[in-house]
């Protein structure tokens, strides 16, 4: 699926947006931003996730020649825990934390997406309820070893392969995994 007159590029290096994109049937290219998202430990506001997400297409728009005719599209997603943002973890010692304080507790997915070209900016935020079983110390070892969650917020991925941890989800589930499609396709509607 193409726009009419822009051509769509994705700003995300991550594998789980492109395939979300690709299944939904949008053809588009990807430049990945180098925009550094330093935004964990920090109290949660929409405006706090919206601006790292379009600072993300922000680089990317930057860096192309030819602007016109151009949509970048870009997405943060982060997990919230007691309104306290956790980020990617950056080490087992950090996976462990995090999956430990979310085991029996439910806290809530964040996604917000950008769309950018030269005459529009859209921002907009998606959040998904997630609710966790109670969760031994060696599940989630054995979890960070099999899966090695360091590039996902929150050290989890809820389409890992035999990923049991979750109770209840509400909300959209492609929010969770890093792509709120539904939101997405709102806000593209109005680009054409």
């Amino acid at each position: 699926m193409e726009l009419k007159n822009k051509k769509i590029i994705l700003a995300s290096a991550s594998p789980r947006r492109r395939q979300i994109l690709k299944n939904a049937g949008y053809d588009f290219d990807i430049v990945i931003s180098d925009y550094d998202e330093d935004i964990i430990a920090q109290k949660f506001s929409d405006e706090l996730v919206e601006n790292c997400a379009y600072q993300k297409a922000l680089d990317v728009y930057n860096k192309m020649a030819d602007k016109s005719n151009k949509l970048i599209i870009s997405a943060d997603t982060v997990v919230v825990l007691d309104d306290i943002i956790l980020g990617k973890p950056i080490d087992k010692n950090d996976a462990f934390k995090m999956l430990k304080n979310l085991s029996s507790k439910t806290h809530f997915v964040a996604t917000s997406i950008c769309l950018l070209s030269t005459d529009k900016i859209i921002k907009a935020t998606k959040k998904t309820k997630v609710s966790f079983r109670e969760l031994s110390d060696d599940e989630i070892i054995d979890y960070i070893d099999s899966k090695k969650p360091y590039d996902k917020a929150g050290a989890y991925g809820i389409q890992d392969e035999n990923f049991d941890f979750v109770l209840n989800v509400e909300g959209e589930l492609n929010n969770v995994i890093g792509f709120p499609l539904e939101l997405f396709k709102e806000k593209i509607a109005l680009i054409n």
